[in-house]
């Protein structure tokens, strides 16, 4: 995957003008150039300072199944979490948000954020009985955001486009979720950091690896992030849940793939929309 930094510093500049406008009250939508320029020293420090940064917690809606079909496969009670690129953490903390789907609904009635979306091909209903106890949560990314800071709750905000106001009302009822008790994020890169982590395991629970997102940047580190996971699976069970394209010609959805280990395969257990706003339930009906 080829990056077009024009793009992204667009996006970045864009993502400037949201911040001040969240910070500072300002209007910077009815006359963009004439904010850009009134702004232009605040903003050039801004797009130099600050990478594009997204959670999009929608995804847990798509990734919720996943996780208690490998919870249905393997019969485990108790997860640990790693994830690679989580950003701000809001997808480790799935577990925390009440979700509706056509056959049924998962997770406390009294959550702070219900998500649901479109099922192209629904979910089973059978999957709802399976609730797992996720023991640890952590992840490794580049530049994590720690969300009890508003500094960077503000930042994460920014880049959300400003008239999605749906977004940014389901962002802050996610930040108001994960303050309760964070996941433990650490700055790193991947490749290098994953193997230790996975080296600290602890006896009693199965170990879910789930990335989404980053797969385009990862580049030639995806393979060793791949060699570092089949190497820690010839020790212990693991599971691994990434998104990637359900075919070669495939650009304009994800696919959602599984592997188990020590004896499973790769599988393609859903189709779904980049920001998890629909899925494709490719996997057993009832």
């Amino acid at each position: 995957m080829v990056r077009d930094d024009r793009w992204d510093r667009a996006l970045q500049l864009l993502g400037g003008l949201h911040y001040l406008a969240l910070r500072d009250g300002i209007d910077p939508w009815g006359d963009p150039a004439a904010a850009v320029t009134e702004h232009a020293d605040w903003l050039r420090g801004f797009v130099a300072e600050h990478g594009i940064q997204t959670n999009e917690v929608q995804r847990s809606w798509m990734l919720l199944p996943c996780f208690l079909e490998i919870v249905r496969r393997t019969g485990t009670e108790i997860l640990d979490l790693i994830e690679i690129g989580p950003s701000a953490g809001l997808n480790l903390v799935w577990d925390r948000y009440r979700y509706r789907y056509e056959n049924g609904g998962w997770g406390k009635a009294d959550a702070a954020l219900e998500l649901s979306g479109e099922e192209r091909r629904p979910v089973p209903g059978s999957l709802w009985g399976f609730v797992p106890w996720v023991r640890r949560r952590r992840g490794i990314d580049l530049s994590p955001l720690d969300l009890t800071r508003d500094e960077d709750t503000l930042l994460l905000k920014a880049f959300v486009w400003a008239d999605q106001q749906h977004r940014l009302e389901r962002l802050n009822r996610a930040v108001e979720t994960l303050r309760t008790n964070p996941p433990v994020l650490e700055r790193g890169d991947a490749a290098e950091r994953l193997p230790e982590l996975l080296a600290e395991r602890q006896p009693g629970a199965l170990t879910i690896v789930v990335q989404t997102a980053v797969t385009g940047y990862l580049g030639e580190r995806a393979e060793r992030i791949v060699g570092a996971l089949e190497d820690a699976a010839r020790q212990f069970p693991l599971a691994f849940v990434w998104t990637a394209r359900p075919a070669p010609d495939v650009h304009d959805y994800w696919g959602l793939w599984v592997r188990i280990w020590p004896e499973g395969e790769p599988f393609l257990i859903e189709h779904a929309g980049f920001h998890g706003q629909w899925l494709e339930w490719l996997g057993e009906d009832e």
